[in-house]
């Protein structure tokens, strides 16, 4: 010890770690409850509001309730589960782990109490507005702009409080849980406002800057990576701290924690694209996506190797430690839901699982399992010591396991046979291969039951949930809240003091970025030429292995310093992670915009058909539509016009503010509606979807031909599209107006005349009206191209948008 140490006592703000483990106990229960009701929507309509008429006799007449469909509760169920519930769960493990690992108190008590109360008027403001329908209509990232920036001013508060404890520590070097802290904080950051910049029409609604095939990639690289570092790492930060302190045994491997970090903050960014698979994105980014979800596997399976090694010599305790059961179980389904990831991220996987249930089963898995039985252990572990005393029940805490887990198996599986099933038959032709085998609606006649069966595992997993919450508040009443406290030397500080040069210009920074640079120009050079950069990259591998046994000492060196030294730490941390965003997105935001573009291009929306486009967009129907028809034949037999290359091509939604291809087909792919159906159609359907087919379970909605449309706010709509570079024709707003009610009364008339009486203004007629024109496109040729033929949409790249092979001709 250094003759200069001065000890000193250190008093913990438990406080804080108190509220947000409440905070997140009771949100939790909250956002289990709503996607319970939501599963129980997808099997039965009447759970939509019209369940209300039913038990009360008559009493309320109610046909459905607009803040109660599943397009509007969806999003609520995925916000709170996310932020709400795991959200406070993080930050409650962060703020506790993060004090004792660097002895030191929170560097600011007024900074917490601003997080916390902050992040719950934010939650409480999304499950006001979601259901109200108010929504940017981007999965992950619904929420609307004035909650957005309050988002992003608390996560800044979070950001300064955390760092400025790092810069008080009182323990030089960074423990390997603040490495996933620090990730987590620089890497939402980047993602949340990159996603989120909008432009404001109005106090409640604003339209992405990015639009189209641009707003798809970077709504993808968010929400993927959405769930690597809100749901993932940080919870792998509170394993490496809990895991240990449960078993009473050190991290296994502290090399391996090195690799884990490391390999998977890069990798993990580049991996955004595997959600449009078979889409019309760059074939490119497409193969880009897939080669660095393949590449997951290795650190995402290493990690959970060094969690559950922890274990050795303790696997005793599993038998008896419910906190041990509910940390492995959990580790268990990361495993599982790691594997499953990069599995689907295989084109001819995807190409069955995408827009099916299986999707949902393998979401689930994690969050259930890998956040939901994480956050389980960690609850059983911390409200004991927060509070001085002990658990209430173990025998209710393996109730609640085992209850839990049969949950999730029952959920996980029905989903994996449900969604196999279902793209299994709508992949399906006729003998002839002419037309597809089923109709949609039977495939969902064909999956209730296994639909029914995951509500059952839900249930079950809420039951155990609320078994939990019991166990945990009678363990509250049988204690008081107690404070932390410690003494510690605390040395003259050496830390946080490496030259910036000596950071940067060393070996393993070089063979890293040298290392980067021939993996790059192997993936994007031409035949041949990509083969000398592989070459050159296989040589700078064996160099750098050489170089590193001969002078391994120095690498451990330099890594021990790095790690007394937050701030460059988190500048390399941040490198790692911007470096597969920058090259994923600059090229596409320069290259794939509508002036670019030839072939299929967007027709612009007519006033009326915009008003109708952002009602589909509140009322949240991308959460069960697509429309995107993938570049495989079932898909453009079963939702094309004829036409043997009749997929969605790139141009034809660049446009859209914001994108709506969709990520799962709870109902038809409406890229080509507009062409299909009349008017007449879809106002009766949207009516009641049964009077079309009885077997329907879309919900009714009523209130679409009472509630007036919002003709007066497309001026400013307009304008905004304009300054995001839709190409609008320069229109006065009485011109614009005029227009959308010119529309509208000839859509009200032409229902008249088919016996449907609707009012002009009202929402239906706009709706029904963007319905109309969906899959409105035209040729836009090459300058000075006069033949007719229709051009590639990306020149030089043939192979990008390529027609879809082997359809046969319609039998005679």
């Amino acid at each position: 010890m250094n003759a200069n140490a001065v000890k000193t006592t250190i008093v913990f703000d438990d406080r804080t770690v108190r509220h947000f483990t409440i905070a997140s106990m009771i949100w939790g229960f909250v956002g289990i409850l709503v996607g319970l009701i939501a599963a129980t929507q997808l099997s039965f309509w009447q759970m939509n509001g019209r369940f209300l008429q039913t038990i009360t006799g008559g009493l309320i007449q109610s046909e459905g309730l607009d803040f109660l469909t599943f397009g509007r509760l969806r999003p609520l169920h995925t916000n709170a589960a996310i932020f709400a519930f795991v959200g406070n769960m993080m930050f409650a493990g962060v703020y506790y782990s993060t004090q004792r690992l660097c002895k030191v108190r929170l560097a600011s008590d007024l900074l917490s109490a601003i997080h916390f109360w902050g992040w719950q008027l934010i939650i409480v403001a999304a499950a006001v507005t979601l259901p109200a329908g108010l929504t940017r209509g981007k999965e992950y990232a619904e929420l609307i702009w004035p909650i957005n920036i309050a988002v992003a001013l608390i996560w800044v508060v979070f950001a300064i409080n955390f760092f400025w404890t790092l810069k008080k520590r009182n323990e030089p070097s960074l423990y390997v849980a603040l490495w996933f802290y620090i990730a987590t904080i620089v890497t939402v950051a980047m993602l949340y406002i990159v996603n989120h910049l909008s432009l404001p029409t109005s106090l409640t609604h604003s339209y992405p800057l990015f639009g189209g095939v641009q707003d798809a990639l970077v709504q993808w690289w968010y929400g993927h990576n959405a769930v690597a570092f809100f749901l993932t790492t940080p919870i792998l930060g509170i394993m490496y701290y809990f895991m240990p302190k449960a078993a009473g045994r050190p991290v296994y491997s502290y090399r391996l924690s090195i690799i884990h970090f490391w390999s998977l903050v890069f990798i993990y960014i580049w991996a955004g694209p595997h959600h449009l698979l078979n889409t019309s994105l760059p074939r490119w980014l497409q193969m880009l996506g897939m080669l660095f979800s393949l590449m997951l596997w290795a650190p995402s399976w290493g990690g959970m190797l060094n969690g559950l090694l922890t274990l050795r010599g303790a696997w005793d305790k599993l038998r008896t430690d419910p906190v041990i059961k509910f940390f492995v179980a959990a580790i268990t389904f990361y495993g599982m839901s790691t594997f499953e990831g990069p599995l689907l991220s295989i084109r001819a996987v995807n190409a069955l699982s995408h827009y099916t249930d299986w999707t949902i089963g393998h979401v689930h898995a994690g969050t259930l399992g890998w956040n939901g039985f994480m956050a389980a252990g960690m609850f059983y572990w911390l409200v004991p010591v927060l509070w001085g005393t002990k658990l209430r029940s173990i025998p209710a805490a393996n109730m609640h396991f085992w209850i839990g887990t049969v949950g999730i198996l029952l959920y996980v599986a029905s989903m994996w046979a449900s969604g196999i099933t279902q793209g299994l038959m709508l992949n399906q032709l006729n003998a002839e291969g002419t037309l597809p085998k089923y109709e949609f609606v039977e495939t969902l006649e064909r999956i209730k039951p296994l639909m029914i069966t995951r509500t059952v595992g839900g249930g079950l997993y809420l039951i155990g949930y609320v078994v939990m919450l019991w166990n945990l508040f009678a363990t509250i009443r049988s204690g008081k809240p107690v404070t932390d406290s410690r003494e510690v030397y605390v040395e003259p500080k050496k830390h946080d003091s490496m030259p910036w040069k000596e950071v940067f210009l060393n070996d393993p920074i070089l063979y890293t970025v040298l290392g980067i640079f021939f993996c790059c120009l192997w993936f994007f050079l031409p035949s041949y030429a990509n083969v000398g950069a592989l070459a050159g990259g296989i040589a700078l591998t064996i160099k750098g292995v050489a170089r590193f046994k001969a002078t391994h000492q120095s690498w451990s060196f330099w890594y021990e310093k790095l790690l007394e030294n937050f701030l460059p730490f988190t500048v390399l941390t941040f490198i790692a992670v911007a470096i597969g965003g920058l090259l994923q997105i600059i090229p596409t935001v320069i290259v794939n915009r509508g002036d670019r573009i030839e072939g299929r291009i967007q027709k612009l929306y007519t006033p009326l058909e915009l008003c109708g486009r952002d009602i589909y967009v509140s009322e949240g129907c991308y959460n069960c539509h697509s429309q995107m028809i993938r570049q495989m034949v079932p898909d453009v037999l079963r939702y094309g016009t004829g036409r043997r290359d009749d997929y969605s091509h790139l141009g034809e939604s660049i446009y859209d503010h914001p994108f709506q291809w969709g990520s799962k087909r709870t109902g038809p792919d409406l890229a080509r509606e507009g062409s299909k159906r009349d008017y007449t159609w879809q106002v009766i359907h949207l009516r009641n979807p049964r009077d079309m087919d009885r077997n329907s379970t879309m919900p009714n909605y009523p209130w679409l031909f009472d509630k007036k449309a919002d003709i007066d706010a497309l001026p400013g709509k307009i304008a905004a599209q304009r300054t995001l570079g839709v190409p609008y024709e320069p229109m006065t707003a009485d011109v614009i107006k005029d227009k959308a009610r010119a529309q509208a009364i000839e859509i009200s008339s032409a229902l008249k005349g088919q016996g449907q009486l609707v009012e002009p203004d009202r929402q239906i007629i706009a709706l029904v009206a963007y319905l109309k024109a969906l899959g409105s496109w035209e040729e836009k040729l090459p300058a000075g191209d006069k033949s007719g033929d229709r051009p590639s949409l990306t020149p030089g790249n043939p192979d990008n948008h390529r027609p879809v092979a082997a359809i046969p001709a319609p039998a005679k």
